[in-house]
């Protein structure tokens, strides 16, 4: 299947996502959010739209309780196990503006998620530069440079 032009895009040159905008503090962070590799937080997909936020980053906030802060390209022995777990992430579900992944899609997964699939042996690969520095508070450097794209 052929790219999509913002997939295109995204790839050729990753625009820097800005801090999201906090429902609980009120305030716009202009300040871009940092990945876990320290530097300027990467878009992870605008086709299909990802993130809490649907902004295309896998921003967070406090009301973010699943804390999607892992970007990922989706398998489908990870969507058959989240599937199995009770998450169906292939379904569309457009009243949240959700429209079904497909293997090898890149969407912004649940931190705890993630490493419940890595305990089970079918993590998703990770895009490091996208995946947002909170995702250290639950995983480690080297757990997701294991499976970093």
């Amino acid at each position: 299947m052929a790219a999509s032009v913002a997939q295109i895009l995204l790839e050729s040159a990753p625009p820097v996502c800005l801090g999201a905008f906090s429902l609980t503090t009120e305030s716009q962070f202009t300040m871009p959010a940092l990945n876990v590799l320290g530097t300027a937080l990467q878009a992870c997909s605008y086709d299909p739209l990802t993130g809490y936020f649907r902004d295309g980053c896998c921003n967070t906030d406090a009301l973010d309780h699943g804390t999607h802060v892992v970007c990922a390209k989706v398998t489908a022995d990870f969507l058959a196990y989240s599937l199995q777990r009770g998450n169906d992430l292939v379904t569309p579900r457009p009243e949240y503006r959700f429209v079904g992944l497909r293997p090898g899609d890149r969407w912004c997964l649940c931190v705890n998620r993630w490493l419940e699939a890595l305990q089970a042996g079918v993590a998703p690969p990770v895009h490091l530069e996208a995946t947002h520095a909170k995702a250290l508070e639950r995983v480690s450097m080297e757990q997701l440079k294991e499976y970093a794209l």
